[in-house]
């Protein structure tokens, strides 16, 4: 009788080692497996702030070409002006910056909601829902979907396809480089508020772009934000209430005159 208890001890006992061993391994395996996943992330991320360090030498080089060297480009960790550092000079800016950025991004943002943008013509927002195309060339009809685009919190898109657009219509070598300079920082930077989705073709192609600065620097970004709104919000706006009662409102015979 001794003998059998003695013998299921052993037993219960051997049980135990091997569950305690296995729980280990399995414990093991699980940090394991967490620490390769927060490697992965740590070297994407190391390798997104290194596309974006490039960038930052590369126009700060086009910046000291023109003379037009920021005061603290002496500092090795200070490529501020296009936020590819966190560093506490991030928020230095000179009065004429802060005058050219305020005046830049007034131009830009334009009109932001149906009632400030001319008023469409029944016609006009009717055929806003046969193509998004329609949308774009129409004043009232970015107006509107920008408007809409705020709802959803991605009125960034709008924004800098705005600004690129702006871009384009400068021929100035100098005020071309100071507003691609400044769509980075708005628009580009992973530290902006305002940074729009990208893929990483396109951010390598902005950083081929930024060592010789043009008003097309931005044209492949533009366009991947342009095909993102087309399939990703247009569909919405036009099955939203906003347009639904907009159509409405412009159906409505005008009042009487007294």
């Amino acid at each position: 009788m001794q003998q059998s208890i003695r013998a299921a001890g052993l037993f219960e006992a051997d049980g135990c080692d091997r569950a305690k061993k296995k729980k280990k391994n399995h414990l093991y395996s699980g940090i394991h497996g967490d620490t390769s996943m927060g490697s992965e992330r740590v070297e994407m991320r190391k390798r997104q702030m290194q596309v974006h360090q490039e960038a930052a030498a590369s126009v700060l080089q086009a910046r000291h070409r023109m003379g037009n060297t920021p005061t603290n480009a002496s500092n090795a960790c200070c490529f501020c002006w296009c936020c590819c550092c966190s560093c506490s000079c991030l928020t230095v800016r000179s009065e004429d910056e802060t005058i050219q950025r305020s005046t830049f991004e007034h131009r830009t943002e334009g009109t932001t909601n149906c009632e400030e943008s001319p008023k469409p013509t029944l016609e006009d927002a009717r055929s806003w829902s046969v193509s998004f195309e329609k949308v774009m060339k129409s004043a009232a009809g970015r107006g509107c979907f920008r408007q809409f685009l705020r709802t959803e919190f991605s009125e960034e898109n709008m924004m800098f396809w705005l600004a690129c657009e702006e871009l384009k219509k400068e021929t100035n070598k100098t005020v071309v480089e100071e507003k691609v300079r400044q769509i980075y920082e708005d628009f580009i930077s992973i530290l902006s508020p305002k940074e729009v989705s990208l893929d990483s073709r396109v951010r390598e192609v902005i950083n081929r772009n930024m060592l010789e600065p043009t008003s097309h620097t931005f044209d492949d970004a533009q366009q991947q934000i342009y095909t993102l709104m087309q399939r990703d919000s247009y569909p919405r706006f036009i099955n939203s209430t906003a347009y639904t009662d907009l159509l409405k409102s412009l159906e409505e015979p005008p009042p009487p005159e007294p």
